[in-house]
């Protein structure tokens, strides 16, 4: 175990105290627990509908293909981002597009996403990278020029904002991670969010085999195919103690990444990649730029500091090469220069400002 890890989750003892009261009811899988953890959510993002799924990744592929994205259809995705952003354009059989991001934020290059849309492009899935929201200004424009529906990787950014409205509520879809490494974390799970009523009835009957409304409430009706995305009660217990705390949590990562702005502020061998304008960042992960990327962070890994690149680039992957799926826009160098310089630092809810002072100063001592 590492001296400083790079996250730590937030487990109190009323978080351990709420899922023995799961255990002893005998009900672990999708229930009353997950039903509140979604109305939370929904509550606290304000949007219309939530639906608690088994990861991001499945809630993408769900979103996907409530959307109607399938065969024939281009999908438009950020190359700098995880692979299971482009992964789920590939699991619903349409065509991937890859197009650079902006250096400074690290998302995606509007005018590359504008440039890259043809008759044949269904969706575009940004992603609010880091907790850094998206331009929702810029990709209403082109949504509405172009007929595009817009699907947010939102795994990164709850709690971030863009004009005072949370982010959640701007895309069509937006779909969040409650991964391990997120400061609210369920162990495994997502949660998908949308405004329209249509396009959560049918994710919902996905998710659930299919299930659809029977009248007579004494057997199921099954509408579609569908499969088992659903997030258990002992798992949404564990985000529902998390979700009363949220605010407390989210100043507490506030307070420490700006702790690690005034520490590297007006250094240049440092970049500070930059928030988009008028919005909120919520620092799930604090980013800079670092030449020698690589070597820094083996060494600082050495002292106990454990570091971690941002993201991938996916071009340079096999899977995501350009072919009959998918194609790349362009020679991606704002891509290329995240993948080689970016650099995560530890941020978790116990870190305190001498930890910080003794990180920044041991990555010093390596630039």
């Amino acid at each position: 175990m590492p001296k400083f890890p790079l996250i730590k989750p937030y487990i109190s003892q009323d978080i351990k105290d709420k899922v023995c009261e799961v255990l002893d009811t005998g009900f672990l899988t999708e229930g009353s627990v997950t039903k509140e953890f979604e109305e939370r959510l929904r509550q606290y993002i304000g949007c219309r509908h939530v639906l608690a799924v088994t990861s991001c990744t499945t809630g993408l592929e769900l979103a996907l293909r409530a959307l109607g994205v399938g065969p024939g259809d281009e999908v438009i995705v950020p190359d700098y981002t995880y692979p299971a952003t482009a992964d789920v354009v590939a699991i619903v059989g349409a065509t991937l597009v890859l197009v650079d991001i902006c250096r400074e934020t690290m998302l995606i290059d509007y005018d590359a996403l504008e440039a890259a849309i043809t008759p044949r492009t269904k969706a575009a899935i940004p992603v609010s990278l880091f907790g850094n929201p998206l331009d929702y200004d810029r990709l209403g424009a082109s949504k509405e020029k172009s007929g595009i529906f817009l699907l947010e990787d939102a795994a990164c950014a709850l709690g971030a904002e863009f004009r005072g409205l949370k982010v959640g509520n701007q895309a069509d879809i937006s779909v969040f991670s409650f991964h391990p490494r997120k400061f609210i974390t369920t162990g495994e799970g997502g949660g998908i969010t949308t405004n329209n009523p249509q396009w959560a009835e049918w994710m919902n009957s996905y998710k659930h085999f299919g299930l659809g409304i029977n009248e007579s409430r004494l057997t199921a009706s099954f509408d579609r195919i569908g499969t088992n995305y659903k997030l258990s009660n002992l798992l949404a217990a564990v985000g529902l103690v998390q979700m009363e705390k949220i605010d407390d949590l989210l100043a507490r990562r506030l307070e420490l990444a700006e702790n690690y702005l005034d520490l590297l502020k007006d250094n240049p061998k440092v970049g500070l990649p930059q928030t988009t304008r008028q919005g909120k960042h919520s620092q799930q992960s604090f980013c800079i730029y670092v030449e020698n990327r690589d070597g820094v962070m083996q060494e600082l890994r050495q002292t106990g500091i454990e570091v971690q690149i941002g993201s991938y680039a996916l071009h340079r992957y096999p899977p995501f090469a350009p072919g009959p799926r998918g194609r790349i826009c362009g020679e991606l160098p704002n891509s290329k220069y995240a993948f080689d310089h970016c650099l995560v630092l530890p941020l978790y809810h116990e870190l305190k400002l001498a930890d910080q002072q003794y990180i920044v100063h041991e990555l010093m001592r390596r630039l």
